[in-house]
């Protein structure tokens, strides 16, 4: 009977030590709407196409999506470019990158919509979003985190416009891409608007390719107010 007890008491003991955790268990695990990185970031297209990704879907290149390490599939994010500081929300819809400088790898169909498919790797920032969160308006994968400027229009050769080239939230980052294109910084709300005004139509087509070539492919031409 007393070895019994004693053997009783040591698996009590053995319970009611505290187990020391594992390097994987200590790991801080991502919570989902906090996570926020910058890093590397390279797309991949039309070679991938039709492959099944870790949602099971197959991929399309035109998708606006990311494949990330961690952050749940299916959920949304905000991609900023922070050289340009354009943003886009996208869809996390694979596993990935495989190399371990890359913070994440953007489809064809983003890296278009944030103006990086001219570049082989980019610098971006990736900010989950969640349900109910500050940013409730960015749900849907290709919206813009800016408001949109405006749709094309019909130039005429006699009248005079003006050329919207970018929106950004950040006030500096409008000044400085202002004074590349010798343009100005303009107030709109909560953002900052990129124009130059008094152009014919011909320096007006001449400004927005010149910023489509340099990655802000939402520059517009409108008419002078």
């Amino acid at each position: 009977m007393r070895l019994r007890a004693e053997a009783i008491a040591l698996l009590a003991l053995a319970f009611a030590a505290p187990v020391a955790a594992t390097p994987a268990e200590d790991a801080s695990p991502v919570r989902y709407g906090k996570y926020d990185a910058t890093g590397q970031a390279s797309w991949y297209g039309h070679e991938l196409a039709g492959r099944r990704t870790a949602t099971g879907k197959r991929f399309d290149p035109d998708d606006v999506m990311i494949a990330h390490r961690t952050l749940p599939l299916e959920s949304m994010v905000e991609v900023t470019d922070v050289d340009t500081g354009r943003a886009i929300v996208a869809r996390v819809g694979d596993r990935g990158p495989g190399r371990a400088d890359r913070v994440a790898d953007l489809s064809l169909g983003a890296a278009k919509l944030l103006g990086t498919n001219r570049r082989a790797v980019a610098h971006i920032r990736v900010r989950a979003l969640s349900a109910g969160s500050d940013r409730p308006g960015l749900i849907l994968a290709g919206a813009s985190a800016v408001p949109p400027v405006a749709r094309p229009i019909a130039l005429d050769p006699q009248a005079r416009y003006r050329v919207q080239i970018a929106s950004f939230s950040n006030q500096a980052r409008a000044r400085a891409l202002a004074l590349r294109f010798a343009a100005r910084a303009i107030p709109a709300g909560r953002v900052w608007r990129v124009e130059r005004a008094g152009m014919n139509a011909d320096s007006a087509k001449a400004l927005r390719d010149a910023a489509a070539e340099a990655g802000y492919d939402d520059a517009r031409i409108l008419h002078q107010d």
